[in-house]
């Protein structure tokens, strides 16, 4: 049977409260139509479905048997009706993001907090991991978005968005104070301690080609698992090391670190926006990411 889905909504509404004419109120319809529509119903289901009197209306066995999965079926769309709602409306919602450590401290935690203020009831999941697990888990569908920092190898189908650069510089901890008048270089550099993130991040990648780019080979003294470890290695005399300018500045203020002029250029990093062109992005997603854009762009704009 074909049977029109708003002929068992009017069912529904005239059988739940045993009045056609409460059902036409609720419907914002008339009464006629509610009992012309019952009767096209009960015409091609081919039985009776409601006992008529005075009174109203009484379901028959038949109706009943009807309105008990009719009611189910309602009452779910509805349901559905005002979760969809909530997601519309962002009262409601979830997001996964990955992140890479210094991507985390160096733009997400503002960032959450703006974004929490205007949408409190969207939840969000974060993950934090190495640049390429990160970009592993969006390729897996695990987040939603990632936000790392370059270089990353970004390939098709994902697509990089710069949102926020930074510049590491090269401190550190009173051990190598002495450093802080004359400068080095890389090849100087490559003669001392010296301390870097592990093997499987991008920043010791990043280091390494720099040192090959000068002929040299890196070879750290020390190796940290996560950023937040680099400063303890440098400030206990471990070996030198490069931090974000931001991260070497808090340093800087309580005395643990020392900046060491460095004579070889290093480049601009970016903490980066990485999103997968193949997947679209619930309703709290694409609004997290317009966020996050616009946040970029008036990063740019305070830093000109």
């Amino acid at each position: 049977m074909n049977i029109n889905y708003e002929y068992y909504r009017v069912f529904y509404y005239a059988a739940k409260y045993h009045s056609f004419s409460n059902a036409a109120n609720i419907l914002l319809t008339r009464q006629p139509n509610v009992t012309r529509t019952m009767n096209q119903l009960e015409s091609q289901l081919g039985c009776k479905l409601f006992h008529r009197s005075n009174r109203g209306v009484t379901l028959t066995p038949e109706g009943e048997t009807l309105y008990s999965h009719v009611r189910i079926a309602v009452e779910q769309l509805q349901e559905a009706e005002k979760n969809l709602s909530e997601f519309t409306s962002l009262s409601r919602g979830s997001i996964a993001i990955g992140a890479s450590e210094t991507a985390l401290r160096l733009f997400l935690p503002d960032f959450l907090k703006k974004f929490h203020r205007t949408y409190p009831n969207i939840q969000i999941r974060l993950a934090n991991h190495l640049t390429m697990q990160a970009v592993s888990a969006l390729e897996r569908g695990e987040v939603d978005f990632v936000i790392a920092t370059t270089p990353s190898n970004i390939q098709k189908p994902l697509r990089e968005t710069k949102l926020k650069p930074f510049q590491e510089v090269l401190c550190g901890g009173a051990e190598f104070r002495k450093y802080a008048e004359k400068g080095l270089n890389f090849r100087r550099l490559s003669e001392l301690p010296f301390v870097c993130l592990g093997q499987d991040t991008m920043t010791h990648t990043f280091y390494s080609r720099l040192f090959l780019e000068h002929g040299l080979e890196m070879h750290p003294s020390a190796e940290a698992d996560t950023a937040d470890q680099m400063p303890s290695l440098i400030r206990c005399g471990l070996g030198m090391g490069f931090l974000p300018d931001v991260l070497v500045k808090e340093a800087e203020e309580r005395g643990e670190v020392f900046r060491i002029p460095f004579q070889d250029p290093v480049p601009t990093r970016w903490i980066t926006l990485v999103t997968d062109t193949r997947k679209p992005l619930s309703i709290a997603a694409r609004e997290m990411k317009r966020m996050i854009l616009e946040e970029a762009e008036e990063s740019k704009g305070r830093d000109a």
